[in-house]
């Protein structure tokens, strides 16, 4: 696998427990902010490790955190947003991608999401502990991970009209 220096993926299913989990997160303050100290984070990591899985650490409309650990864990279908980009950091591990160029038999399961069993002249890369990855919106990507990961994935987001 050859290395680049951009864009990657996590999966629908981030997607939905993103939102799934939108309800549960502490409300913002009215400064708009939220800080997510090291020693937060550090104890979120250790958690995830122990018990694979994602955690939201933020969500707004503009924008979310999910903390995500998992082992052995593979993608079935390429996926692109219209709406949001992804930005992946490894705290460790490593998770492999594969990314863009064109879809094959695309089909859209919501409005502003698609999938796609191929993406012919997609590139391979591996992303390892420290890296970090930016899948634009529109980008097809797949991830999957043979051994194990820990990553954060931001979904800067644009919201959708009324």
């Amino acid at each position: 696998m050859r290395a680049v220096p951009a864009a990657a993926a996590a999966g629908l299913a981030l997607a939905d427990a993103l939102a799934g989990h939108a309800a549960a997160q502490e409300k913002v303050p009215s400064a708009g902010y939220k800080l997510i100290s090291a020693e937060t984070l550090h104890d979120d990591i250790g958690e995830q490790k122990a018990h694979p899985g994602n955690k939201p650490l933020f969500f707004d409309r503009n924008f979310s955190i999910m903390l995500t650990s998992e082992t052995a864990a593979m993608a079935k279908e390429f996926e692109w947003h219209e709406h949001r980009d992804h930005i992946f950091y490894i705290f460790d591990g490593s998770t492999d991608f594969e990314l863009g160029d064109t879809p094959q038999n695309a089909h859209s399961p919501r409005a502003g999401e698609w999938l796609a069993p191929a993406s012919e002249g997609a590139m391979k890369m591996t992303l390892h502990k420290g890296g970090t990855l930016v899948i634009p919106r529109g980008t097809p990507h797949k991830r999957s991970t043979p051994g194990s990961v820990t990553f954060t994935l931001t979904a800067p987001m644009t919201p959708r009209s009324a």
